[in-house]
């Protein structure tokens, strides 16, 4: 009985259970690793303007996001560890038949991880061991390898969207052209929205913990320059991102059309489309969303008279879930909006002090509001990560290659996948308590604890 059990195929439950650990370890590894590519800027910022101004406050934040920089580093490559295990045990059928086809972005990820944590250390243990001008140019090739990081990882899954770089002859994947599968159509906007969404993530959620302090009266400059600085990037990062969306939208349109009918339910090929907010799937549209009149053939292809593909246009087996991802899109759009809206009202905040020549945005009418708004900044922009995420693998489904090879042609034939998804459960909810406990250690440490290095702020009084 047991040998049949072990021997027998995979069933749909293992299935399952392989999709929901893939993408719980991808949900979880891309918040940290978001963080690693938006926290590093952060800090060469903050540690820029305390050596520009000497001001300790500035130089503190550096040293704090610094270590924190370093515990989330070091987390992020566990949970990346596991999740490149996870990409052969689960998914053979991919990586054993492309593998050569893709290696080449992972195996450069490689070596941009290696440089970041090179000179992490350095980053982290040259303090006052190099003159202060040198010490930050050690930063910069954090930034540059995480970001470097970001786009090759990216690439691997643009390609999963927009397979190039190979032929299939007689069953076998032949004339493999590495850079051609890497530098596909779906690169380019692919990869610049993620990065800006990382940026977006690592300065909403590090503003929105100083928000929360500003909330409870802790108002000194150490508090106050920890809520600016990754607030101000995210406001700059925010409408930039709402313009490339725009532009990986119209990729979509033009590469990928059952997907975008999926994330706007588009059920038959048209013109005069609605642009619908909201909504379930019924049999033959969604029902009870906000219909916008023409408006997604005006934002296609700005005209009232643009056709756009529905999923008509394939058999339903080929049809995305079409409510997850309209949901999810839909989500990510509103958080990407509220958080360029908390920008726009810090801005005319600004512009009024200036103009009244007061030197406070922050001291007007309305700021408790405001704070109490951007303190779930963060939240916003994880859950407009993610939900954009959900919109990018739903999106392509049943397809794990678009066109090439579906979810179940690729995953493990072996039974007891589930066994693997509690286990992966348990990993997570303790790396994420252990991470917690550690962040929290290093926030409510007051000051700094002494270190040969850190003279310059072992006096600054944090409240």
């Amino acid at each position: 009985m047991v040998r049949d059990w072990l021997a027998g195929p995979a069933t749909p439950g293992d299935l399952a259970a392989a999709r929901a650990q893939m993408g719980f370890s991808l949900a979880w590894h891309i918040v940290v690793a978001c963080l690693g590519v938006g926290l590093p800027l952060l800090t060469l910022i903050a540690e820029w303007w305390g050596v520009r101004t000497g001001d300790p406050s500035y130089r503190l934040l550096a040293r704090r996001w610094a270590r924190a920089m370093g515990v989330l580093f070091a987390v992020g490559a566990v949970s990346g560890t596991i999740l490149s295990f996870e990409m052969g045990l689960l998914w053979p059928g991919l990586m054993g038949r492309y593998g050569q086809v893709i290696g080449l972005p992972f195996a450069i990820e490689g070596i941009a991880f290696f440089i970041e944590a090179i000179f992490l250390g350095i980053y982290l243990y040259a303090w006052d061991r190099l003159p202060p001008r040198v010490h930050m140019l050690t930063a910069i090739p954090i930034i540059i390898a995480g970001v470097a990081s970001a786009f090759f990882v990216v690439c691997a899954n643009a390609w999963m969207n927009q397979p190039r770089g190979f032929t299939v002859r007689h069953g076998r994947v032949v004339d493999v052209d590495p850079l051609a599968a890497m530098f596909n159509p779906a690169s380019p906007p692919q990869t610049v929205h993620m990065i800006l969404a990382a940026l977006m993530v690592a300065s909403f959620l590090t503003a929105s913990v100083y928000a929360v302090s500003l909330l409870r009266g802790r108002t000194d400059r150490y508090h106050r320059a920890g809520f600016f600085i990754p607030f101000v990037l995210g406001a700059v990062v925010a409408p930039v991102q709402l313009v490339v969306g725009d532009w990986i939208a119209r990729f979509v349109a033009d590469y990928q059309p059952v997907k975008l009918a999926a994330m706007e339910g588009v059920f038959i090929t048209s013109s005069h489309v609605p642009l619908t907010v909201g909504g379930i799937a019924g049999d033959h549209g969604l029902k009870g969303g906000l219909e916008i009149p023409s408006g997604l053939s005006l934002l296609v292809g700005f005209s009232p008279s643009t056709v756009v593909k529905g999923l008509n246009e394939v058999p339903p087996a080929r049809r995305p879930p079409i409510t997850g991802t309209h949901l999810a899109f839909d989500l990510m759009v509103l958080g990407g909006l509220f958080l360029i809206g908390l920008g726009v009202w810090l801005l005319l905040a600004w512009w009024r002090t200036r103009r009244r020549g007061e030197s406070d945005p922050l001291a007007r009418r309305g700021t408790r509001l405001f704070l109490w708004l951007a303190s779930f900044s963060g939240l916003a922009a994880v859950v407009s990560l993610e939900c954009g995420w959900v919109v990018t693998e739903e999106g392509r489904q049943p397809w794990v290659v678009q066109g090439v090879l579906s979810v179940r042609d690729a995953v493990n034939p072996a039974p007891g996948l589930m066994t693997g998804l509690w286990l992966v459960l348990v990993v997570y909810a303790a790396m994420t308590v252990a991470t917690v406990y550690v962040l929290r250690r290093l926030a409510g440490e007051r000051p700094v604890p002494v270190a040969p290095q850190e003279a310059d702020v072992t006096g600054y009084p944090v409240v």
